[in-house]
């Protein structure tokens, strides 16, 4: 009897086995199946998205990939085909403001020309502030965040490449590729989040009925939403009575809030929002780096992100209607960017002239 006994409690215990062991493979297939069907939806939102954010959907032939050699081709391509791996990479960087209550002007805020080196991961970028004086033998004098609106307002087809163009002739550098975003992407991704957690370091007031803003923050520890966030790294001036930001505090506060965001996206709660967020960033995101290009970029982030940064910013002085840049800093700065790109020396005549210093 204390057999049979021992035998029935035996086989009762590997039923309950069997049992959790089924449901816990049940349970881990279950999330496994999901993974799956999460990661095919975000495969394929953001193949959507690049199609949206694309301009141009597949490589051009000056920038696709290399052909397949020729039998007894000689060793000289492969060589090529490094440099070309190793050589800098150049982009043009704009923050365009395309708000219901702005008017539709299109002006940039944020305009970067950014310079990213390979070999070494070392990213630079060039902050010039939206008030530069910036003169043109065409379009005349105007502040800098003027010309990609004037661009799009001619031909909408050819705004990237003629802002770009301008750009690249006014910093006396090539800009391979330009990269437009609207400010509205930067709300909705932390509005997606959740929001962030900020210590906004003083009072912040500033009200512009012309294009729609309402910057009111206050001092210290504080919940903000997509709208506060933009309204804490765009402050710069203020007309209610709060203390003024220089464009060094800007630049602090800029770092601070991209650093959050990254955290937040890397955490899990951040990862489950990554397929709004591709939708977020397939409708507020213009370039002209073809679709294959962008794919082939992502794929190899790991090896491509930055292992550094340099944020140069220009020092200026408001005399309205402009702000004009320091001679000597716009060349120091200037020349530190184009570096890597072993471009000849600066024409300082001719730059002073671009940005409005001399006649």
């Amino acid at each position: 009897m204390e057999e049979r006994s021992k035998r029935r409690k035996a086989q009762r215990s590997k039923k309950r086995t069997r049992k959790t062991l089924l449901s816990v493979s049940a349970v881990l297939g279950t999330c496994l199946i999901a993974g799956a069907v999460y990661a095919g939806t975000l495969y394929f939102k953001a193949e959507r998205a690049l199609d949206r954010i694309s301009a141009s959907g597949t490589a051009p032939a000056e920038t696709a990939g290399p052909a397949s050699p020729e039998p007894g081709a000689s060793a000289g391509a492969e060589a090529v085909e490094e440099e070309d791996e190793n050589k800098p990479l150049t982009f043009l960087l704009a923050g365009v403001d395309n708000r219901s209550g702005s008017g539709g002007t299109l002006n940039t805020d944020v305009l970067m020309p950014v310079v990213y080196e390979p070999i070494t991961k070392k990213l630079s970028i060039l902050s010039i502030p939206r008030d530069l004086k910036i003169t043109s033998s065409e379009i005349g004098s105007h502040k800098a965040n003027y010309y990609y609106a004037y661009y799009y307002a001619h031909n909408k087809d050819e705004d990237l490449s003629k802002t770009k163009e301008f750009y690249g002739s006014i910093l006396q550098m090539d800009i391979e590729h330009m990269i437009l975003i609207n400010f509205a992407a930067f709300s909705s991704i932390v509005d997606e989040l959740g929001g962030l957690d900020i210590n906004v370091p003083m009072d912040m007031r500033y009200v512009d009925n012309a294009d729609g803003t309402n910057i009111d923050l206050k001092k210290g520890m504080q919940h903000l939403s997509g709208k506060e966030v933009l309204d804490f790294v765009r402050y710069r001036k203020s007309n209610r009575g709060t203390a003024e930001s220089s464009d060094f505090s800007r630049n602090e506060r800029q770092q601070e809030v991209l650093n959050l965001i990254l955290d937040k996206l890397d955490s899990v709660s951040g990862i489950a929002k990554w397929g709004e967020i591709i939708d977020i960033l397939g409708d507020n995101i213009r370039t002209d780096i073809a679709k294959d290009q962008l794919k082939s970029w992502i794929l190899n982030y790991n090896s491509m992100k930055p292992a550094s940064s340099e944020l140069l910013t220009l020092e200026s002085e408001w005399k309205s209607p402009y702000a004009y840049a320091n001679e000597e800093d716009l060349v120091e700065k200037l020349q530190n960017l184009r570096t890597p790109l072993g471009l000849p020396a600066l024409d300082t005549q001719e730059l002073l002239h671009d940005f409005g210093i001399t006649e």
